[in-house]
């Protein structure tokens, strides 16, 4: 694990994200004497991400429902 001063981190940041995207811990030092680690965040998908579902219907066929359907319900 390496420690950076908060100088250094910011003259390579580049160089550090690279480093904690490869798991790598990386700790920055302020002047103060608080330290900081850096690393990789991982991305979680959310549940609303689902697979396509082919309905072999044309774009114009989706287009007429939605019109039909505002026109329905008044929208």
């Amino acid at each position: 694990m390496e420690v950076y001063t908060y100088s250094e981190a910011r003259q390579n940041m580049a160089a550090l994200l690279d480093k904690a995207d490869r798991g790598e811990r990386i700790r920055i030092r302020r002047k103060d004497g608080h330290l900081f680690e850096l690393q990789a965040v991982k991305e979680t998908s959310s549940p609303l991400d689902v697979e396509g579902v082919d309905l072999e219907i044309t774009t114009d066929e989706i287009v007429g429902f939605v019109r039909e359907s505002r026109n329905r319900y008044g929208a």
